[in-house]
Parts: structure tokens; sequence; C-alpha cells
């Protein structure tokens, strides 16, 4: 069952590229006490993915900070070296988005987020979403009806929903 409003997230271990390699990263770390958006992508490099829905986060950056967001962190089925590199190649990275990867979609599945599209060969990826989440309760959850479209889910949409 898909996660909603006001349900906790379950424990995850995603992983990042540190300067020494991939980092396993524990999520309840990143949401222990604090305000953070996570939006999650199908996939790093897709088109909606790379031309719109990271681009409207680090759009929206500074106006989520000024509304007392920690963090902002985009989740990817996808391994921590393609992350790095789309990353920098959106200008995600210097912007100070965090992504993580959730390689194996074990925490995509926990939260009921998983859809497969073998023809695009997308196979156990995230829907598309944003929440934000407080002390590791989900407070806004705005979720895409398909892949390919970013509205409800992109950064300006997110400021307005909170």
């Amino acid at each position: 069952m898909p996660i909603k409003t006001e349900d906790t997230l379950p424990g995850a271990t995603l992983v990042q590229m540190g300067p020494d390699g991939p980092e396993q990263v524990r999520l309840g770390d990143k949401l222990d006490g604090r305000r953070v958006i996570i939006f999650a992508v199908p996939g790093a490099f897709t088109p909606t993915c790379h031309s719109a829905h990271v681009p409207s986060f680090i759009r929206t950056k500074d106006a989520f900070m000024e509304k007392g967001v920690d963090e902002i962190i985009c989740i990817s089925v996808n391994d921590p070296f393609v992350l790095k590199a789309w990353g920098e190649a959106t200008g995600a990275s210097e912007a100070g988005i965090t992504l993580l990867g959730d390689p194996e979609s074990a925490f995509t599945q926990a939260i009921g987020m998983e859809f497969t599209a073998p023809p695009a060969g997308l196979v156990a990826r995230s829907k598309r979403y944003a929440m934000l989440v407080e002390a590791g309760v989900v407070k806004v959850l705005q979720q895409e009806e398909g892949p390919g479209v970013c509205d409800v889910s992109g950064g300006e949409a997110m400021l307005q929903a909170i």
C-alpha cells in the first residue's frame, strides 16, 4: 500500500557518492528532528527528470530554505556513480540538492511507490512524487499520475503546497 500523509517513513539505507567512493546513508539520520523535502524520479538522465523535475528544485531551493526546510533530497533507483554524474550534469550537486540512490528499489518498494515499464527499460523504478517530511513523518505528499508528468511534484507546486 502506498505511503500517505501522516505515515512515518520506514528505515532505509540509501547510497551516495562520497569523496572516497560510494557511502551508505541512513535515511533516518537525514530526517531525525529535521524538515526535509524528498522528491523521487523514475531515473537519472530520463527526459522529464532531467529537464523539468530536478531543475524545478534547483530554482526553488532558496525559497524552501526560507520556509524552514533543512535539506532537499532526490531519490532515484540508480547507483551512486550515475547519480554523481547526473548531479554534475544538472547542476543539482552544485546547488546543494542531495542525490541518494535506492539501487535495489528497497525503499521505493517499502513505501509502495514502485512501477515497472519494460518497453522503456524501466524495471522496479520509482513513481514521480515529492513530499515534505518532518521528523520522519510525511506532512505533504504530491504524486504524479504518470512517470512523464511533472506538475504536482515539481518545486513550485511543492512550495505552494507547504
